[in-house]
């Protein structure tokens, strides 16, 4: 989560145990096909993990993950979950480099103001290792704004996102659009990226 809008970082912190139990179940068909991209035993960083939901799965099936997530509150409810600890990692605070395999963002960066997007992307393409595999997921949207719970979103057009990520050097960009729905359970547009570093 982003320190700069405290409405967001408030919802989660403030609801930490709630959206927790409500996102129970790991999104597998993309989580599926983003582990068939790494090799087994792979090093897996997890940015927004929530619940850490997505890093039960992951760690069952023998990947090296490191579960964080921006907002304490999440983040224990994650350790609690894993039964090891999920440190507090804001985005802007990424700082490795080629230390992962993947790194795993879903549904975390569409919290990103659009003017430093470009630069968290940056952060990201650096901590991964060539060959590198980066999933996030994004609402679609034509401007940034709030949603009903006061939670800031940076609701990028497919084409706006796709320049933010080709100002980078990746073998591969794959955007995904699809219709779904959210905590909010309001019909929602989503853009899937998986991204392969050069």
């Amino acid at each position: 989560m982003h320190g700069k809008d405290d409405s967001t970082s408030l919802f989660y912190s403030g609801n930490a145990a709630t959206y927790a139990a409500a996102l129970s179940d790991a999104s597998l068909k993309r989580l599926d096909a983003f582990l068939a991209g790494l090799s087994a035993g792979a090093t897996i960083l997890e940015l927004g993990c929530g619940s850490g939901r997505d890093s039960a799965v992951m760690i069952a099936r023998g990947f090296d993950v490191l579960p964080t997530d921006g907002i304490l509150e999440m983040a224990s409810e994650a350790s609690s979950r894993l039964s090891i600890p999920v440190p507090v990692l804001r985005f802007e605070d990424i700082d490795k480099v080629s230390a992962f395999d993947g790194i795993w963002a879903n549904a975390c960066l569409l919290h990103v103001p659009r003017s430093e997007l470009g630069g968290i992307l940056q952060k990201i393409h650096t901590a991964l290792r060539p060959g590198g595999v980066f999933y996030a997921s994004f609402k679609a949207g034509e401007t940034e704004g709030h949603d009903t719970f006061g939670r800031f979103f940076n609701y990028p057009s497919r084409d706006w996102l796709q320049l933010k990520y080709e100002a980078l050097p990746w073998k591969s960009i794959t955007m995904e659009e699809q219709s779904g729905s959210a905590y909010d359970r309001k019909p929602t547009e989503w853009l899937h990226v998986t991204a392969v570093k050069s």
